[in-house]
């Protein structure tokens, strides 16, 4: 109500953003959108993932998967390769910098590692 205080749990904020792209996606689309695959920071803790998940379902979607940053530019580089590559990607955000190492073999990918500086970022660069 207008000019009450009110505490949010962070995964009631992160429903409210995400509500409003699924019904941007909606708007866009045509249709409904159901269901979700949503990325997070690769240094993101257990906790930090399933109060996203959380947040996906609040929202009203069935959220299928919560992926690495890093892990989904891996997919979109390599849905196409056949061959077993060793690839190293490097997601330098507004104020954080994670490295994965992923082993893509015929369309599967594995994490082998990652690691980030949540301390490390485009920002830290401008200042």
């Amino acid at each position: 109500v207008k000019g009450e205080d009110k505490v949010m749990a962070p995964e009631e904020v992160s429903s409210m953003v995400l509500t409003k792209m699924k019904e941007t996606a909606e708007n866009y689309l045509g249709k409904e959108v159901k269901h979700a695959v949503i990325t997070v920071p690769a240094y993101f803790n257990d906790a930090q993932r399933q109060s996203t998940k959380d947040a996906g379902t609040i929202s009203g979607m069935n959220v299928l998967r919560i992926i690495n940053e890093p892990t989904a530019a891996a997919i979109a580089y390599g849905l196409d390769k056949k061959t077993e590559k060793n690839i190293l990607v490097y997601d330098l955000g507004g104020g954080t910098f994670d490295v994965s190492l992923l082993t893509i073999d015929n369309g599967v990918f594995e994490v082998v590692a990652t690691n980030g500086d949540t301390h490390l970022g485009g920002e830290d660069f401008d200042q």
